[in-house]
């Protein structure tokens, strides 16, 4: 039997020194594992950035995004606030925070005028990051605002007041992880914030509703935050195995241009676990691909600037 030609592999013979597709997987890790500890701190912004993740579409990864994005980035060295605006309390338990019903935290902030610097903890986990508890208290503070004076306007008031003291002036980043819903809580964050970070999912439905959101966004820029601005596109959930995911990423980056981010972070099996441990998948998992994928966008997110 003849030994193939270089000209036969050319003619579709497969060639055994080629990568295979689980080979080329393991050695993208291995590159990914070594662009990630090459950078042992982030670049720090001139001033304070103040985002916003929201999507009212359920099940995105919201929640998941803004707690890695925020331990991703306190464990390279920036000063971090999470502000925890879900009456589920999802983003406080990945934090390892508690947040028993009667926990002070946003609820507290939004409705009796406490002050963040009274309410905040600090992850057990993560160095440099501070926590603004939700509880299921916050379910009924839709309903309680509705009354109130200034209403749109309560989470800026405290975010801005906290970032005057001597604690708050120190921090980097502000991420304000948003329910699935376009309600009073998520206006209070989008006030509150400068830019907007929107996780889209790969599936389907992704933009289904989406157009919505940016009419909410752009009603607020029109009447209560001029400098609001849609900054970041995050993929979310992305298979690249999948024709699907393949497409609704293009789709995504044809629409939304340089906003989105180079980096997609994959389904994954670890990053659904880690919040039963009470953790990121950072500190959970930090050598799995989804915290090395949440490394790499939040190092995107810091070397873009404002």
């Amino acid at each position: 039997m003849n030994t193939p030609t270089a000209a036969d592999y050319a003619q579709g013979e497969p060639d055994p020194s080629a990568p295979t597709p689980l080979s080329a997987q393991a050695l993208d890790h291995v590159d990914m594992v070594r662009r990630v500890e090459n950078v042992r701190t982030f670049k720090e912004p001139t001033k304070t950035r103040v985002f916003v993740v929201a999507n009212q579409k359920g099940g995105v990864g919201k929640t998941t995004t803004s707690v890695n994005l925020a331990a991703a980035m306190a464990s390279r060295g920036l000063q971090i606030l999470l502000v925890d605006l879900d009456p589920q309390g999802n983003a406080s338990t990945a934090a390892g925070i508690p947040h028993a019903s009667g926990t002070p935290g946003i609820y507290e902030v939004l409705l009796d005028g406490a002050s963040i610097e009274s309410v905040v903890q600090f992850s057990p986990d993560v160095p440099n990051l501070a926590v603004v508890p939700a509880t299921i208290d916050l379910a009924g503070a839709e309903i309680e605002l509705v009354m109130a004076v200034n209403r749109e306007r309560k989470l800026r008031s405290a975010i801005d007041s906290y970032l005057e003291t001597e604690a708050g002036a120190e921090i980097d980043y502000v991420f304000v992880d948003c329910p699935p819903s376009l309600g009073l809580l998520t206006v209070n964050a989008m006030v509150a914030a400068r830019e907007v970070l929107i996780p889209i999912q790969c599936e389907y439905y992704a933009l289904e509703g989406l157009s919505q959101l940016l009419r909410n966004i752009e009603l607020v820029q029109e009447h209560l935050n001029e400098d609001l601005d849609v900054s970041t596109i995050l993929l979310t959930m992305h298979d690249a195995r999948t024709n699907l995911s393949s497409s609704v990423a293009s789709e995504v980056r044809a629409h939304f241009g340089e906003r989105v981010l180079n980096t997609a972070i994959p389904r994954s099996v670890r990053i659904s676990e880690a919040p039963g441990y009470q953790q990121s998948i950072i500190t959970y998992d930090p050598n799995s691909t989804g915290a090395l994928s949440y490394f790499e966008a939040a190092r995107e997110i810091t070397e873009a600037g404002e």
